[in-house]
Protein backbone atom coordinates (compact mmCIF):
# COMPACT_ATOMS: atom_id res chain seq x y z
CA UNK A 1 0.00 0.00 0.00
CA UNK A 2 0.89 3.70 -0.45
CA UNK A 3 0.57 5.70 3.19
CA UNK A 4 -2.95 7.04 1.01
CA UNK A 5 -3.98 3.62 1.02
CA UNK A 6 -2.65 2.50 4.19
CA UNK A 7 -4.38 5.40 6.19
CA UNK A 8 -7.73 5.06 3.93
CA UNK A 9 -7.64 1.48 4.92
CA UNK A 10 -6.68 2.31 8.74
CA UNK A 11 -10.39 4.23 8.48
CA UNK A 12 -12.13 1.76 6.82
CA UNK A 13 -10.94 -0.93 9.17
CA UNK A 14 -12.43 1.21 12.16
CA UNK A 15 -15.73 2.04 10.53
CA UNK A 16 -16.40 -1.24 10.37
CA UNK A 17 -15.15 -2.30 13.13
CA UNK A 18 -16.77 0.51 15.75
CA UNK A 19 -20.16 1.91 14.70
CA UNK A 20 -18.89 5.22 17.07
CA UNK A 21 -16.39 6.49 14.59
CA UNK A 22 -17.13 9.02 12.14
CA UNK A 23 -14.85 10.97 9.39
CA UNK A 24 -15.68 14.30 8.68
CA UNK A 25 -13.53 17.57 7.46
CA UNK A 26 -13.70 19.49 4.25
CA UNK A 27 -14.18 17.59 0.99
CA UNK A 28 -13.28 14.42 2.69
CA UNK A 29 -17.44 12.59 1.69
CA UNK A 30 -18.14 12.82 -1.69
CA UNK A 31 -15.14 13.78 -3.34
CA UNK A 32 -12.75 11.58 -1.32
CA UNK A 33 -10.75 14.01 0.05
CA UNK A 34 -8.16 16.35 -1.68
CA UNK A 35 -5.20 14.02 -1.46
CA UNK A 36 -8.17 10.99 -1.66
CA UNK A 37 -7.08 9.37 1.84
CA UNK A 38 -10.88 9.10 2.21
CA UNK A 39 -11.90 7.80 -1.49
CA UNK A 40 -14.87 5.29 -1.48
CA UNK A 41 -15.39 5.39 2.23
CA UNK A 42 -18.30 7.81 1.66
CA UNK A 43 -20.42 5.30 -0.70
CA UNK A 44 -19.54 2.21 1.73
CA UNK A 45 -20.54 3.83 5.17
CA UNK A 46 -23.07 6.82 4.18
CA UNK A 47 -23.38 10.23 4.51
CA UNK A 48 -24.15 9.98 8.67
CA UNK A 49 -20.57 8.43 9.15
CA UNK A 50 -18.73 10.20 6.70
CA UNK A 51 -19.49 13.83 5.56
CA UNK A 52 -18.08 16.66 4.87
CA UNK A 53 -18.16 19.83 6.68
CA UNK A 54 -17.60 23.37 6.16
CA UNK A 55 -14.87 25.49 5.32
CA UNK A 56 -14.50 25.70 9.24
CA UNK A 57 -11.86 24.61 11.23
CA UNK A 58 -12.84 25.82 14.50
CA UNK A 59 -16.16 24.35 13.80
CA UNK A 60 -14.77 21.19 12.72
CA UNK A 61 -13.05 20.95 16.18
CA UNK A 62 -15.15 22.12 17.97
CA UNK A 63 -18.08 19.44 16.74
CA UNK A 64 -15.63 16.57 17.36
CA UNK A 65 -14.99 17.51 20.91
CA UNK A 66 -18.64 17.57 21.49
CA UNK A 67 -18.50 14.43 19.71
CA UNK A 68 -15.61 12.82 22.00
CA UNK A 69 -17.51 14.15 24.57
CA UNK A 70 -20.99 12.66 23.84
CA UNK A 71 -19.30 9.06 23.59
CA UNK A 72 -18.46 9.07 19.68
CA UNK A 73 -14.78 8.49 18.01
CA UNK A 74 -14.57 11.36 15.50
CA UNK A 75 -11.93 11.23 13.04
CA UNK A 76 -11.31 15.17 11.83
CA UNK A 77 -9.49 16.29 8.74
CA UNK A 78 -7.85 19.85 8.84
CA UNK A 79 -7.02 19.95 4.92
CA UNK A 80 -3.78 21.36 5.41
CA UNK A 81 -1.92 21.56 8.69
CA UNK A 82 -1.17 25.16 8.44
CA UNK A 83 -5.29 25.72 8.56
CA UNK A 84 -5.40 24.85 12.15
CA UNK A 85 -4.51 28.07 13.51
CA UNK A 86 -8.82 28.96 13.19
CA UNK A 87 -9.17 26.14 15.93
CA UNK A 88 -6.12 26.62 17.95
CA UNK A 89 -8.63 27.60 20.64
CA UNK A 90 -10.84 24.37 20.42
CA UNK A 91 -7.82 22.04 20.08
CA UNK A 92 -6.16 23.35 23.08
CA UNK A 93 -8.60 24.92 25.54
CA UNK A 94 -10.81 22.53 24.60
CA UNK A 95 -9.89 18.82 23.71
CA UNK A 96 -6.20 19.17 25.44
CA UNK A 97 -8.00 20.34 28.84
CA UNK A 98 -11.52 18.45 29.02
CA UNK A 99 -10.19 15.05 30.31
CA UNK A 100 -7.88 16.96 32.98
CA UNK A 101 -10.37 19.99 33.66
CA UNK A 102 -13.61 17.37 34.30
CA UNK A 103 -11.68 15.33 36.84
CA UNK A 104 -12.12 12.09 34.26
CA UNK A 105 -16.05 12.57 33.75
CA UNK A 106 -15.37 13.41 30.17
CA UNK A 107 -12.86 12.60 27.47
CA UNK A 108 -12.01 13.58 24.16
CA UNK A 109 -11.71 10.46 22.08
CA UNK A 110 -10.61 12.45 18.96
CA UNK A 111 -7.89 12.07 16.05
CA UNK A 112 -7.53 15.16 13.73
CA UNK A 113 -5.63 14.53 10.60
CA UNK A 114 -3.44 16.56 9.38
CA UNK A 115 -1.46 16.80 6.14
CA UNK A 116 1.93 18.75 6.72
CA UNK A 117 5.59 19.82 5.07
CA UNK A 118 5.92 20.75 1.71
CA UNK A 119 6.88 19.59 -1.40
CA UNK A 120 4.17 20.45 -3.58
CA UNK A 121 4.94 24.13 -4.10
CA UNK A 122 1.74 24.49 -2.36
CA UNK A 123 3.93 28.10 -1.01
CA UNK A 124 3.65 29.66 2.84
CA UNK A 125 -0.03 27.73 3.34
CA UNK A 126 0.23 25.02 1.99
CA UNK A 127 3.74 23.46 3.40
CA UNK A 128 3.99 23.96 6.70
CA UNK A 129 5.17 22.03 10.05
CA UNK A 130 3.82 22.84 12.72
CA UNK A 131 4.49 20.03 15.34
CA UNK A 132 6.18 21.43 17.79
CA UNK A 133 3.33 23.75 18.38
CA UNK A 134 1.25 20.76 19.51
CA UNK A 135 4.22 19.06 21.59
CA UNK A 136 3.87 22.14 23.82
CA UNK A 137 0.25 21.54 24.68
CA UNK A 138 -0.27 19.16 27.80
CA UNK A 139 -3.46 16.97 27.38
CA UNK A 140 -2.22 16.27 23.76
CA UNK A 141 -0.57 13.38 21.68
CA UNK A 142 1.19 14.44 18.59
CA UNK A 143 2.58 11.64 15.53
CA UNK A 144 4.01 11.67 12.40
CA UNK A 145 4.68 8.10 10.69
CA UNK A 146 7.19 7.70 7.91
CA UNK A 147 5.71 5.01 6.06
CA UNK A 148 2.63 2.98 5.00
CA UNK A 149 2.76 0.33 8.11
CA UNK A 150 3.40 2.76 10.78
CA UNK A 151 0.32 5.14 9.12
CA UNK A 152 -2.21 2.93 9.48
CA UNK A 153 -1.07 0.93 12.78
CA UNK A 154 -0.40 4.09 14.81
CA UNK A 155 -3.76 5.91 13.40
CA UNK A 156 -6.07 2.90 14.24
CA UNK A 157 -4.49 3.13 18.10
CA UNK A 158 -5.30 7.13 17.64
CA UNK A 159 -8.82 6.30 16.75
CA UNK A 160 -8.61 4.01 19.58
CA UNK A 161 -7.05 6.18 21.92
CA UNK A 162 -9.13 7.92 24.89
CA UNK A 163 -6.53 11.15 24.21
CA UNK A 164 -6.88 13.79 21.74
CA UNK A 165 -4.42 12.61 19.15
CA UNK A 166 -2.70 15.03 16.16
CA UNK A 167 -1.84 12.63 13.13
CA UNK A 168 0.29 14.50 11.07
CA UNK A 169 1.13 13.14 7.73
CA UNK A 170 3.82 14.38 5.41
CA UNK A 171 2.81 15.15 1.94
CA UNK A 172 5.75 14.03 0.00
CA UNK A 173 5.43 10.56 1.56
CA UNK A 174 1.58 9.94 0.56
CA UNK A 175 2.70 7.86 -2.74
CA UNK A 176 6.31 6.53 -2.10
CA UNK A 177 9.33 6.84 0.19
CA UNK A 178 11.20 10.19 -0.62
CA UNK A 179 15.44 10.04 -1.06
CA UNK A 180 15.99 13.97 -0.43
CA UNK A 181 16.63 14.79 -4.10
CA UNK A 182 13.92 14.94 -5.87
CA UNK A 183 10.52 16.52 -5.90
CA UNK A 184 8.34 12.99 -6.51
CA UNK A 185 9.05 9.47 -4.88
CA UNK A 186 12.33 7.56 -5.90
CA UNK A 187 11.21 4.60 -6.15
CA UNK A 188 7.03 3.03 -5.69
CA UNK A 189 6.43 1.81 -2.19
CA UNK A 190 5.47 -1.28 -3.65
CA UNK A 191 8.01 -4.14 -2.38
CA UNK A 192 8.95 -2.06 0.30
CA UNK A 193 9.70 -3.42 3.56
CA UNK A 194 7.67 -0.94 5.23
CA UNK A 195 5.00 -0.91 2.29
CA UNK A 196 3.69 -4.57 3.00
CA UNK A 197 0.34 -3.32 4.99
CA UNK A 198 -1.71 -6.13 6.26
CA UNK A 199 -5.23 -5.38 5.31
CA UNK A 200 -6.84 -5.85 8.92
CA UNK A 201 -6.56 -4.76 12.03
CA UNK A 202 -3.31 -4.11 14.01
CA UNK A 203 -1.99 -1.41 16.39
CA UNK A 204 1.28 0.37 16.41
CA UNK A 205 2.25 2.10 20.56
CA UNK A 206 1.30 5.47 20.54
CA UNK A 207 4.76 6.17 22.51
CA UNK A 208 7.54 4.32 21.05
CA UNK A 209 10.31 5.25 18.54
CA UNK A 210 11.65 2.84 16.17
CA UNK A 211 15.59 2.03 15.23
CA UNK A 212 15.33 2.79 11.34
CA UNK A 213 18.72 1.91 10.59
CA UNK A 214 21.17 0.05 13.17
CA UNK A 215 24.58 1.71 13.94
CA UNK A 216 27.49 2.36 15.57
CA UNK A 217 29.48 5.59 15.31
CA UNK A 218 26.54 8.35 15.75
CA UNK A 219 22.26 8.87 16.51
CA UNK A 220 20.18 10.75 14.27
CA UNK A 221 17.05 11.92 15.35
CA UNK A 222 14.34 12.28 12.98
CA UNK A 223 10.52 11.69 11.47
CA UNK A 224 8.29 11.84 8.92
CA UNK A 225 10.23 13.22 5.77
CA UNK A 226 13.80 13.58 7.12
CA UNK A 227 14.11 9.79 8.06
CA UNK A 228 14.61 9.00 3.97
CA UNK A 229 16.41 12.36 4.35
CA UNK A 230 18.77 10.87 6.55
CA UNK A 231 19.05 8.12 5.21
CA UNK A 232 20.97 9.67 2.15
CA UNK A 233 23.11 11.36 4.55
CA UNK A 234 24.35 8.45 6.19
CA UNK A 235 24.64 6.37 2.81
CA UNK A 236 26.47 9.82 1.11
CA UNK A 237 28.91 10.14 4.16
CA UNK A 238 29.77 5.77 4.48
CA UNK A 239 29.10 7.10 8.07
CA UNK A 240 27.57 4.00 10.04
CA UNK A 241 24.76 6.31 11.58
CA UNK A 242 22.05 5.39 13.57
CA UNK A 243 18.48 6.15 12.49
CA UNK A 244 15.61 6.75 14.85
CA UNK A 245 12.43 7.31 13.50
CA UNK A 246 10.70 8.91 16.57
CA UNK A 247 7.42 8.02 14.64
CA UNK A 248 5.38 9.44 18.14
CA UNK A 249 6.73 12.79 19.01
CA UNK A 250 4.59 13.46 22.48
CA UNK A 251 4.81 11.20 24.71
CA UNK A 252 8.44 10.57 23.79
CA UNK A 253 10.31 7.48 23.67
CA UNK A 254 13.08 8.65 25.53
CA UNK A 255 14.46 5.58 26.26
CA UNK A 256 15.26 4.45 22.98
CA UNK A 257 16.31 7.67 22.10
CA UNK A 258 18.83 7.69 25.37
CA UNK A 259 20.32 4.43 24.83
CA UNK A 260 21.06 5.05 21.12
CA UNK A 261 22.90 8.41 22.17
CA UNK A 262 25.10 6.59 25.19
CA UNK A 263 25.62 3.84 22.65
CA UNK A 264 26.76 6.26 20.15
CA UNK A 265 28.12 9.43 22.14
CA UNK A 266 26.66 11.66 19.28
CA UNK A 267 23.86 13.09 18.07
CA UNK A 268 22.25 14.62 14.95
CA UNK A 269 18.72 16.14 14.79
CA UNK A 270 16.60 16.64 11.49
CA UNK A 271 13.77 17.87 11.11
CA UNK A 272 11.86 20.45 8.25
CA UNK A 273 10.19 22.60 10.20
CA UNK A 274 11.91 25.85 11.59
CA UNK A 275 15.11 25.58 13.96
CA UNK A 276 14.50 27.94 16.30
CA UNK A 277 11.53 26.56 19.09
CA UNK A 278 11.64 23.43 16.68
CA UNK A 279 10.93 20.48 18.40
CA UNK A 280 14.50 19.45 17.73
CA UNK A 281 15.23 22.17 20.35
CA UNK A 282 13.57 20.12 22.72
CA UNK A 283 15.43 16.80 21.96
CA UNK A 284 18.68 18.34 22.16
CA UNK A 285 17.93 19.47 25.83
CA UNK A 286 16.59 16.01 26.47
CA UNK A 287 19.49 13.92 24.82
CA UNK A 288 22.00 16.34 26.91
CA UNK A 289 19.94 16.12 30.01
CA UNK A 290 19.91 12.75 30.10
CA UNK A 291 23.27 11.44 28.20
CA UNK A 292 26.12 14.81 28.82
CA UNK A 293 28.50 12.27 30.79
CA UNK A 294 28.46 9.67 27.05
CA UNK A 295 28.48 12.49 24.69
CA UNK A 296 31.76 13.09 22.89
CA UNK A 297 30.61 15.69 20.74
CA UNK A 298 28.31 18.88 20.00
CA UNK A 299 24.54 18.04 19.48
CA UNK A 300 24.30 19.15 15.97
CA UNK A 301 20.77 20.03 14.80
CA UNK A 302 19.63 20.33 10.90
CA UNK A 303 16.08 22.39 10.08
CA UNK A 304 14.63 24.77 7.77
CA UNK A 305 15.56 28.26 7.76
CA UNK A 306 14.09 30.50 10.47
CA UNK A 307 12.41 32.30 8.08
CA UNK A 308 8.43 32.42 6.52
CA UNK A 309 8.13 29.64 4.05
CA UNK A 310 10.05 30.68 0.90
CA UNK A 311 7.67 29.33 -2.18
CA UNK A 312 10.49 30.03 -4.66
CA UNK A 313 13.41 28.36 -2.57
CA UNK A 314 11.59 25.46 -1.38
CA UNK A 315 14.15 23.11 -2.22
CA UNK A 316 16.82 24.93 -0.26
CA UNK A 317 14.56 25.48 2.58
CA UNK A 318 14.47 21.76 3.12
CA UNK A 319 17.40 20.25 4.78
CA UNK A 320 18.71 17.72 2.26
CA UNK A 321 21.64 15.23 2.10
CA UNK A 322 23.70 17.45 1.50
CA UNK A 323 23.23 19.81 4.65
CA UNK A 324 23.12 16.56 6.94
CA UNK A 325 26.03 15.00 5.53
CA UNK A 326 28.00 18.21 6.66
CA UNK A 327 26.35 17.73 10.18
CA UNK A 328 27.20 14.27 10.11
CA UNK A 329 30.64 14.82 9.13
CA UNK A 330 31.07 17.60 12.13
CA UNK A 331 30.16 15.75 15.04
CA UNK A 332 32.63 13.11 13.75
CA UNK A 333 35.36 15.45 13.68
CA UNK A 334 34.62 17.02 16.85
Amino acid sequence: MTMIQALRSAMDVMLARDPDVVVFGQDVGYFGGVFRCTDGLQAKYGSQRVFDAPISEGGIVGVAVGMGAYGLRPVAEIQFADYFYPASDQIVSEAARLRYRSAGDFTAPLTIRMPCGGGIYGGQTHSQSPEALFTHVCGLRTVMPSNPYDAKGLLIAAIECNDPVIFLEPKRLYNGPFDGHHDRPATPWTGHPKAQVPEGYYTLPLDKATVYRPGQQLTVLAYGTMVYVAEAAAKETGLDAEIIDLRALWPLDISTVVESVKKTGRCVIVHEATRTSGFGAELSALVQEHCFYHLEAPIERVAGWDTPYPHAQEWDYFPGPARVAAALRRVMES
